[in-house]
């Protein structure tokens, strides 16, 4: 099966990756409200869009239900 090529991240978005990758690597688990405040957004809807965003550009993947489900692809 062949995916479609990445698209490009915002700004916003490789902040948010970054910071995914940081959590990761300094804790051994995904963050979850540790985003949202480490990358300056108070809305944790803005935050769950931009996690939508990464999802579908196939950056990330969450597992539904499953709290800190956040893994890197």
């Amino acid at each position: 099966m062949k995916y479609a090529p990445r698209r490009l991240l915002t700004d916003t978005q490789e902040r948010i990756l970054r910071c995914i990758r940081q959590h990761i690597a300094d804790h051994g688990q995904a963050p979850t409200m540790q985003i949202g405040a480490a990358v300056g957004m108070r809305s944790r809807a803005l935050v769950h869009y931009q996690l939508g965003e990464l999802e579908a550009k196939r950056v990330i993947a969450r597992e539904p239900g499953r709290w800190r489900g956040i893994r890197l692809v």
